[in-house]
């Protein structure tokens, strides 16, 4: 197994998690809601979902990349939704009451995971960014075997999820300052962003995509 793999899917994993989407805005909120370890977790459930689409990209899986295509539009009009709801669900979030349902309830984590995994799953652009980035490595024109491709999608979990660490960290720093006023216009600030993050998004690849092809 070559080595070199596991840093290439690092720089890979750590790059694509960098640029702050929807995905971002809702893990900084959930950390300075419910602490560093939900933050974390949330992100770990994009790294996740990040991770199986490298696995797409990385081991040339086109008939999978081919149905997504012709689908595009109906999965992406999903994940928007998805995304519009989650972002309304925090804009009109209690905080103290989000607070004393935490403490109550042992499976937030769990659903913290999944939420953000169904969420990122639901952007299959993703495919086509790791296929530019494992290109521009020039990853996919080496020769590779099992092991150096395992190596390679190890890399981008492991990538992913220091990114997720870091940014979690960073913002928890700043929770033991934040009082319940404050959480209250963080979360209307926070879902107001997705929100309208996501209906740009929305409109600007549809524009490109139908109107400017």
């Amino acid at each position: 197994m070559n080595l070199s793999y596991i840093v290439d899917g690092l720089v890979v994993g750590f790059s694509a998690s960098v640029p702050l989407g929807p995905i971002g805005v809702l893990c900084i909120q959930r950390t300075l809601n419910k602490g560093r370890l939900s933050g974390f977790i949330s992100g770990l459930g994009a790294a996740m979902s990040d991770t199986i689409y490298a696995i797409i990209a990385g081991f040339s899986l086109s008939f999978i990349v081919g149905f997504i295509e012709t689908q595009l539009l109906w999965i992406q009009i999903i994940g928007a939704v998805i995304l519009i709801s989650m972002g309304l669900k925090i804009y009109n979030t209690n905080p103290a009451e989000q607070l004393r349902r935490q403490k109550r309830n042992t499976k937030t984590l769990i659903q913290d995971f999944f939420s953000t995994f169904f969420i990122t799953i639901a952007n299959p652009l993703a495919i086509f960014l790791f296929l530019a980035f494992f290109a521009g490595l020039g990853v996919v024109a080496k020769e590779q075997t099992m092991f150096d491709q395992l190596a390679l999608i190890l890399g981008v979990f492991l990538g992913a999820a220091t990114w997720w660490l870091i940014l979690t960290s960073l913002i928890s720093l700043f929770r033991s300052k934040i009082n319940l006023r404050r959480l209250y216009w963080i979360n209307k600030i926070a879902g107001g962003v997705i929100v309208v993050s996501v209906c740009i998004l929305f409109t600007i690849w549809t524009v490109k995509e139908y109107f400017l092809s």
